[in-house]
């Protein structure tokens, strides 16, 4: 129960921030909005959201295949979903999920974890690439049409830069100091291995030679990647198309309430929302709806009430999906590894 409680706290959270948006907006005007919504569009944003899913899970794929741990592409996307699944229950986003994926990747592709956490984190590192691109020209787009750049607006030019800058800055630093990183991330393994060695009878705890190892495999993995241009380049374009399908995804959802918008618009929304996922919440809901919901009303004039509508069914296809399915994945995985362990 206790290794429950952040996740249950953090959908308490989320309950509490989706309730006082409703409340904010106007929970009348919001049923009234979705009683209009047209259920063949709706249907569409679902597939558009399938879609989404086996984009960036053929993604996923084509850096295990660079790593030489290759999977069919229906495992692929199934196993991307239930990385989404573990992203969605765990406060703090992809911060917080992507352990739990790479042990369901390892599992999946049968190689080791370091191999798993390398796949997952370049697969999401890879994202932020076309969603800079992405909202860098749809900010252009929006801006030349805006008579003045409001708080929300500039904003969203914050959020960008951080994006453009403070991602690549941090990469680069990751990387031309990795070895004074693998020191740092050994000697704090060992010394919480030790304590809880200290503590949990018949447990040896790995030796710093051990963790080194595992480490540097995780480096050297890593490394493998980025010297596969084409693998690269083929992921980065899965992750784009990926992309565009979420921007569709949202744009869907306007229409099928009668909002029609320009592209655009959506495009800057995503990326920028995308942000909010470090949030202290399960996959950064709450979050998320509050920032499309204020940027799309910011930069196309929709009611807010409509707005927020269509933040919730877009999010109602692109974060209870991955929850259904890749949550079954998750669960038939975690048994198997279970079975094995038997």
């Amino acid at each position: 129960m206790a290794d429950r409680l952040p996740t249950i706290v953090g959908f308490a959270g989320t309950l509490v921030v989706l309730g006082a948006l409703v409340w904010f907006v106007g929970a009348g005007d919001i049923l009234a909005a979705l009683s209009r919504a047209d259920r063949s569009v709706l249907a569409a944003v679902v597939a558009v959201a399938v879609l989404w899913l086996c984009l960036w899970g053929m993604a996923l794929k084509t850096v295990l295949d660079s790593l030489g741990a290759p999977v069919a592409s229906h495992t692929a996307i199934l196993v991307f979903s239930a990385a989404v699944f573990s992203n969605n229950v765990t406060p703090f986003g992809q911060a917080g999920g992507e352990p739990v994926s790479a042990l369901l990747i390892s599992e999946a592709a049968d190689t080791e974890y370091e191999t798993g956490l390398a796949a997952i984190a370049s697969v999401d590192t890879l994202h932020f690439v076309p969603s800079i691109g992405f909202a860098v020209g749809a900010f252009t787009f929006v801006a030349a049409g805006a008579v003045q750049l409001g708080r929300n607006l500039l904003f969203a030019a914050g959020a960008i830069a951080t994006l453009a800058v403070g991602l690549p800055t941090a990469a680069y630093l990751g990387w031309r100091y990795r070895y004074e990183l693998e020191a740092a991330v050994v000697r704090s393994l060992t010394s919480v291995a030790r304590t809880v060695g200290r503590v949990v009878p018949r447990w040896t705890p790995p030796s710093p030679a051990a963790l080194e190892h595992r480490i540097e495999g995780f480096f050297t993995s890593i490394d493998r990647i980025a010297g596969d241009r084409r693998a690269l380049l083929v992921a980065t374009g899965f992750s784009a198309a990926g992309w565009l399908a979420l921007g569709v995804a949202l744009w869907l959802s306007l229409y099928a309430l009668g909002e029609p918008v320009e592209f655009s618009s959506v495009m800057l929304a995503i990326p920028v929302a995308m942000v909010a996922g470090i949030a202290p919440l399960p996959g950064g809901s709450g979050a998320i709806e509050s920032v499309l919901a204020t940027l799309l009303v910011a930069t196309t004039g929709v009611p807010s009430a409509v707005a927020l509508s269509a933040a919730l069914l877009y999010r109602g296809a692109t974060y209870w999906l991955p929850i259904l399915v890749g949550g079954g994945v998750a669960s038939f995985l975690g048994a198997d590894r279970a079975a094995g362990d038997g």
